[in-house]
């Protein structure tokens, strides 16, 4: 499962004209869900996007010290199965996305979780499945891509980098 994290002063969906949901203040996350994603990923998932801390602590003075809970900021949350393609060969290829069906009702327990691990009237979301516009407010800008498993980079192959081919 992987989400995209953004701190907003604002953010709002609307859906053929009609504005379905909208935040001030927090988060808005954008949540693709993999065909092989389950219960232990909506966990890992919902923790990180509660405990990032995100915010300075300004009677610190201090970066990176509150999280979304500890400025009693709102949630927006968008499904958003493109963030599960491969884009290597240049067209998008959304086989590592989970089918509408079971990925309808996983995200629905995202949404649960979210809700039941801070305050389910600050967690919001779009129209799962809908044609959504997105507006939002960056605050920062700050963003984060938030896996739920550990994903590295692979280290590079023999040669890498060091190509003396020239670009056309």
């Amino acid at each position: 499962m992987r989400a995209v994290v953004q701190r907003v002063t604002s953010a709002s969906v609307t859906v053929d004209n009609e504005v379905v949901s909208s935040i001030g203040r927090g988060l808005l996350v954008l949540v693709g869900i993999g065909s092989d994603d389950g219960p232990s990923d909506v966990e890992s998932i919902a923790k990180k996007i509660l405990s990032l801390r995100m915010w300075p602590d300004i009677a610190k003075n201090t970066q990176w010290k509150a999280n979304v809970k500890d400025i009693t900021g709102e949630v927006l949350c968008v499904s958003q199965f493109t963030l599960m393609a491969r884009t290597d060969k240049g067209k998008p290829d959304f086989h590592r996305a989970m089918a509408p069906e079971s990925s309808k009702a996983m995200y629905a327990t995202v949404l649960e979780r979210l809700g039941a691990m801070y305050d389910a009237s600050r967690v919001k979301d779009g129209k799962f499945g809908a044609m959504m516009s997105v507006g939002l407010e960056n605050d920062g800008p700050v963003t984060f891509t938030l896996d739920s498993r550990k994903f590295e980079y692979s280290p590079p192959g023999p040669g890498a980098g060091t190509s003396s081919k020239q670009a056309d």
